[in-house]
């Protein structure tokens, strides 16, 4: 059985990858997925109240936990078994490449929006990021 990591952020191409992952199921792959959805912590400093700041990572969390609902109803519609699902904080890259390392998955998978500047032309920063930062096989899906 492939053991894949999913990152999931609610866009339409990380659908489009677990939809892509789905129609492997369907036609007899043996898919165990890990969801990831990482949220970025808070950039606020200056004169902001600790309770605003609590008050943010709440919203986070709510709007992270939507995503990785979707994701889970939409992975198990689609005939995956699921391994886990994970959340992180943090930046994107580094946080998809340390759990997948930590959880030995095969392959990782993930949708790309390619809307950076200048520098990532072509694939988004995230993707960019992953694909330095981990020795896995990376499958991008636009």
């Amino acid at each position: 059985m492939m053991r894949v990591l999913v990152a999931v952020d609610g866009s339409g191409a990380a659908l489009r990858a677990l939809d892509l992952l789905a129609g492997w199921a369907r036609n007899g792959a043996q898919l165990q997925a890990v969801l990831l959805n990482v949220r970025h912590e808070p950039l606020m400093y200056g004169e902001i109240s600790a309770a605003n700041i609590v008050a943010v990572e709440v919203v986070q969390k709510k709007m992270q936990d939507q995503v990785l609902a979707e994701a889970q109803a939409r992975a198990l519609a689609g005939g995956m078994v699921l391994a886990s699902v994970q959340r992180a904080a943090g930046l994107a890259a580094q946080q998809i490449a340390r759990v997948a390392a930590e959880q030995g998955v095969d392959q990782i998978v993930m949708g790309t929006h390619g809307r950076s500047a200048a520098g990532s032309l072509f694939l988004g920063s995230v993707a960019q990021g992953v694909l330095h930062l981990s020795a896995l096989p990376v499958l991008l899906v636009k």
